[in-house]
């Protein structure tokens, strides 16, 4: 059916959204309602498209949605101080030093310098994903100081695009700019941003080299095909047509299609051929895929997604939920452990984290299953929640480092590279991933301190999360509706749960707690009705594959922990978890442990998370007994 809120905005007098929910029964949740109902997505509502352009239609089934950008706030932990730590980093960038480089090649005044780094020439390899970062965060927390920074840098570079539309962009860039202008449109009310964003995709329907040389193993400079990382630009056109209605960036969006990489993963999550390829690009071309599901319904194309996550898990995976050692995908034969002595690149920590965020979000949206939210959470604490912040000037987090001798944390060589960009995007994208919804109620996907304002069909609710896990076992949730009203709520049971409670007003709950499925619960809920979700937290040993059984890490819940270390031979771990568990002792920090028969009371052999480790403390995360000293 179509979009009947879309309609209604397009009339003289349209509905109010809350009108709208009571007139329809329901959330507009459906097949062709891709979006949270908000008064932020103004592109699709615009009254200067012709009427049959303002819906479009889509195919794919969408079981449950993300709040958008919208009613979610981060309260007090590590995850809100990494976020306000990032924001300030970038809000206080140099307009004029973002558009010096752009300033200068249309031959206008330059005032400031160009950044550096890979930000040399101009800002174009991070410009776009700054923009979408700023238009996600102005949404979802209100930040009209940071809106305007972004509106103001759109105008600045809009100045300086050649009169054909030429932003002097090729592919990478440029399908980066279109994710960001499509988002100052949707999120940050901008609707000029529209006329810039036609302007560049008219110019690179005519300009832009069509080659799609597919990536290939050999030679060297295939891995990410040519032109560079072609194959991601579907996603943001796709998104662009959703947000403006307009056909010709769909029909731009299929001319980027990897079907030729996608099609490996039709029958098999276990291709022969699926490796060698660049690591970040191939997980990002997936959400392109996730795009063309959701316009055209082709479950196939669902499929090839779902195949693709399990070739992820299955065989590329660290305990971390990283990939990519050298940002390659690895031979399915032991390459993935055999990596652990050889690389210390293991895992391109923000660009793959953004990539695996959006599919595993996808993936959730489109069927509904809690256990694509293991992954995200995985990442989110050990991976973009376990990076360096970025500082100074632009001096940021690039690789993870897993080596099996031990490593350490440390900052890119060169400034200002992808990382720079995926870094804002993801901390931003927090908002988004800790509840979703359908018709009926929420879902609890991410154990973060949050509050969550939900209009719901009968009023509105807020539902607001404290909580220390995940080093501390307990959830504390407390829920203010308007007036009584029945919803269900689901909690994600992590898949390596065990006992997972849940106590309502103190008294305990029979529910189905299955590991890797949500629990529900129905009740008429009242205003200050509380619940105590518990998540009993061990240690367990993780392989890095079934050819390196005691080449292991050590998660604690979704956490991977590490040892400090200095110069040490290596320790010989437990062999089963009960004795792993037995042989970890707490200390006065929640977060650190000792081991039985500690050498030395000094920290340095303690374990602790990994998200704790700092710029050039030494750790050790993998162990294996055959290596019997450090390799560095």
């Amino acid at each position: 059916m179509k979009n009947v809120f879309m309609e209604q905005q397009g009339r003289e007098n349209p509905l109010s959204r809350r009108d709208f929910l009571k007139r329809m029964g329901v959330l507009a949740f459906s097949s062709s309602s891709l979006f949270y109902p908000s008064k932020k997505v103004r592109g699709l509502f615009r009254n200067d498209y012709p009427a049959e352009k303002r819906v479009v239609e889509t195919k794919g089934k969408m079981v449950l949605l993300p709040f958008d950008y919208q009613g979610v706030t981060l309260l007090p932990s590590r995850w809100q101080k990494q976020y306000a730590s990032a924001r300030e980093f970038y809000f206080n960038v140099s307009d004029d030093d973002i558009l010096c480089g752009f300033r200068r090649a249309a031959g206008l005044p330059a005032p400031g310098k160009p950044l550096g780094g890979w930000a040399s020439r101009d800002s174009s390899v991070i410009f776009g994903q700054w923009l979408q970062a700023m238009a996600r965060a102005s949404s979802a927390t209100g930040d009209e100081e940071l809106r305007a920074k972004a509106v103001k840098l759109v105008e600045g570079w809009a100045k300086t695009l050649g009169p054909d539309g030429n932003p002097r962009m090729g592919h990478y860039p440029w399908e980066k700019m279109v994710g960001g202008l499509s988002d100052m449109v949707q999120y940050a009310d901008y609707d000029e941003a529209a006329r810039w964003l036609e302007k560049i995709v008219d110019w690179g329907i005519v300009h832009l080299d069509r080659t799609r040389t597919p990536a290939a193993r050999t030679p060297w400079e295939l891995h990410s095909g040519k032109p560079l990382e072609w194959y991601t630009l579907s996603e943001n056109l796709y998104r662009a047509y959703l947000v403006t209605g307009k056909e010709k960036y769909k029909e731009f969006g299929d001319v980027w299609r990897y079907d030729h990489y996608w099609n490996k993963f039709a029958l098999t999550n276990n291709p022969p051929d699926a490796y060698g390829v660049h690591a970040y690009s191939h997980c990002n071309s997936f959400s392109g895929a996730g795009m063309a599901y959701l316009l055209e319904g082709e479950e196939r194309l669902l499929q090839m997604m779902q195949n693709f996550y399990d070739f992820l898990q299955n065989s590329q995976c660290y305990a971390s939920g990283g990939f990519g050692p050298a940002e390659r995908y690895v031979i399915n034969d032991g390459a993935l452990g055999d990596s652990l002595e050889t690389r210390i690149d293991s895992f391109e920590a923000p660009c793959c984290t953004w990539a695996s965020f959006k599919l595993a979000k996808y993936l959730m949206t489109f069927t509904g299953e809690a256990r694509y939210g293991d992954w995200i959470e995985l990442l989110l604490y050990n991976a973009i929640g376990a990076a360096l912040p970025i500082f100074g000037n632009g001096q940021h987090f690039y690789y993870a480092n897993y080596n099996l001798g031990g490593g350490r944390k440390i900052y890119s060589r060169s400034t200002y590279t992808c990382c720079s960009g995926t870094y804002f995007q993801n901390v931003v994208e927090y908002h988004n991933l800790i509840y979703f919804y359908d018709r009926d109620g929420v879902y609890v996907n991410l154990y973060l301190p949050s509050q969550l304002q939900w209009p719901a069909r009968a009023g509105k609710a807020i539902i607001k999360m404290t909580t220390n896990y995940p080093e501390e076992e307990k959830i504390n949730l407390s829920i203010q509706p308007e007036i009584p009203m029945k919803f269900k709520l689901h909690f994600r049971v992590p898949s390596w749960s065990k006992n997972m409670q849940i106590r309502i007003n103190g008294l305990l709950v029979e529910a189905k707690t299955k590991p890797g499925h949500w629990t529900t619960i129905e009740r008429m809920w009242s205003p200050g009705d509380r619940i105590e979700v518990i998540i009993p937290l061990f240690f367990r040993r993780v392989a890095i594959d079934k050819w390196h059984p005691q080449r292991v890490a050590i998660r604690r819940g979704p956490v991977v922990y590490a040892q400090q270390v200095v110069h040490k031979h290596m320790i010989a771990l437990p062999q089963t978890n009960e004795e792993l568990n037995d042989w970890l002792v707490p200390t006065d920090r929640p977060t650190i442990f000792k081991y039985k028969d500690q050498e030395q009371a000094s920290q340095r052999d303690d374990f602790k998370p990994f998200y704790e480790f700092g710029h050039l403390e030494s750790y050790r995360m993998y162990f294996d007994p055959k290596l019997r000293r450090v390799l560095w």
